[in-house]
């Protein structure tokens, strides 16, 4: 599809010389002689770009800049659930005398300006970098929509939960340090941008670094960057994480793995905002809001002396701890319906289901890889299956309870009713049973030491389907 552009102005042999010459060029072009009607023809066609003259009767260009930028929107929706219009780029027109008003309407957002008389060739370079521009701005939105979908914090009933967001949304509205704990795979990154989005820096970078995944020398290059010549290789400065998240956030995530001769460089940047590059001896000074997650206990690492005490202390001002996915079964649900929605957004099908007894079996396991491993989980039977409805079998959970021992739907806050456990690790025993031998009667039945028939009646007595015939 050709590109659609706009030629606003009002000396029309302008106006028809360029679009004769643009057409020529294959591009899609319309004029308009004045604000109001270019305001029209921007609702009703979406240019991508407007080549707008500054000097227009009534509404003058930098009017109909304002205009646009206020009328027109980034295409990420509207409150009302309707898309919002695309904002085009904008190419000022002016004479050379209006130069410094036409400096004023890029500083206002137009993309650039030309003065004339102008070059058709120039002209036509400048729109190419305009469009290119755009396009890149478009591919932004959509990966920033990918990633607040992918990281969409999902709060179910649990009161737990509900406690860990009423906190972290007080801290948002602040450029508090806080601190993150949990296990892995409870969250800590998601409710980490879900705290950057509720702030005040939420078009500002959020970047990441996670301190287990490279070595010191590395990390220390990652976080704050080097100057020219400060090793072997270093042709020229680089920015590092520190500077890449200027008037954002910086997320540090698996903190108790940062290297102690680290911890005191990283500690002077909490406490002045300010740093050196490697290899370098000026300051950089940056305005930054810093969350930091683990899932280590860092007040054993400080006895353990792996920490530094002052370190900790300036992380700890608000600690946040998300509770593991088996201490809020509540949620489970409500977690099992978004991620089926999820790959079901992904793969373009309706999405899936889980089966009366897949459902028991995701509320009764463990699940030592807490939201995570849930994830995986449904995502692997999500491909793995034909099936509109998910069972046991197809989640494959196997015969861990995730800590150690054999009875997966015991909570250690629970009761012990005798006579609902041992139907429940009855039926956990069948499942696990039927899941081994890939829904295989007859082998299942040797592995419970039972006899086929018996194990017939159990499956028929304790509504458990038959996933497969026997070979």
């Amino acid at each position: 599809m050709s590109k659609k552009i706009l030629i606003v102005d009002d000396d029309p042999d302008i106006s028809s010389g360029l679009k004769s010459r643009l057409s020529w060029l294959g591009y899609d072009t319309a004029t308009a002689m004045d604000g109001a009607e270019a305001l029209k023809e921007v609702e009703s066609s979406r240019p991508h770009v407007v080549l707008l003259d500054l000097e227009l009767p009534g509404l003058s260009g930098l009017d109909l800049l304002k205009k646009l930028h206020s009328d027109c929107r980034p295409l990420s929706g509207s409150a009302n659930g309707r898309q919002a219009s695309p904002r085009p780029a904008v190419i000022m027109m002016t004479a050379f005398g209006t130069i410094p008003r036409a400096v004023e309407a890029v500083k206002m957002g137009a993309y650039d300006f030309i003065t004339k008389p102008f070059e058709i060739d120039h002209l036509v370079l400048v729109i190419q970098k305009a469009l290119e521009h755009e396009q890149l701005r478009q591919e932004v939105r959509f990966l920033r929509t990918e990633v607040d979908t992918r990281y969409r914090l999902i709060v179910g009933p649990s009161p737990k939960m509900r406690m860990v967001v009423e906190t972290a949304e007080r801290v948002a509205g602040t450029d508090i340090v806080t601190l993150l704990l949990g296990e892995t795979g409870t969250g800590k990154e998601v409710l980490a941008r879900a705290i950057h989005q509720w702030s005040a820096r939420r078009d500002r970078p959020f970047v990441v670094i996670n301190c287990a995944a490279l070595p010191e020398t590395l990390l220390e290059n990652e976080l704050f960057g080097h100057e020219k010549g400060a090793y072997t290789g270093a042709t020229g400065p680089h920015e590092g994480k520190v500077e890449a998240a200027q008037g954002g956030t910086l997320f540090l995530d698996e903190v108790g793995e940062m290297p102690l001769s680290l911890q005191a460089k990283f500690l002077r940047l909490l406490q002045d905002r300010e740093f050196h590059r490697v290899g370098g001896t000026r300051l950089v000074k940056v305005d930054i809001r810093v969350l930091a997650a683990t899932n280590k206990a860092l007040a054993a690492e400080v006895k353990a002396g792996t920490f530094r005490e002052d370190l900790f202390y300036r992380l700890n001002v608000v600690p946040i701890t998300l509770p593991p996915l088996r201490h809020r079964r509540e949620d489970i649900p409500v977690l099992v319906e978004h991620i089926f929605a999820r790959e079901a957004g992904r793969t373009g099908g309706l999405p899936k289901q889980l089966t009366s007894d897949a459902m028991a079996a995701v509320m009764t396991y463990k699940w030592p890889g807490n939201v995570r491993e849930l994830e995986n989980v449904l995502a692997r039977a999500v491909i793995l299956s034909d099936r509109q409805e998910i069972g046991p079998v197809q989640l494959a959970l196997g015969g861990t309870s995730g800590e150690g021992g054999p009875f997966p739907f015991i909570s250690e806050t629970e009761e012990l009713p005798y006579h609902n456990l041992i139907e429940a690790y009855s039926r956990y025993l069948i499942l696990e049973a039927l899941n081994r031998t890939s829904g295989n009667q007859t082998k299942a039945a040797e592995l419970l030491r039972l006899q086929r028939t018996y194990l017939t009646k159990l499956l028929r007595h304790k509504n458990i389907p038959s996933y497969s015939s026997d070979s």
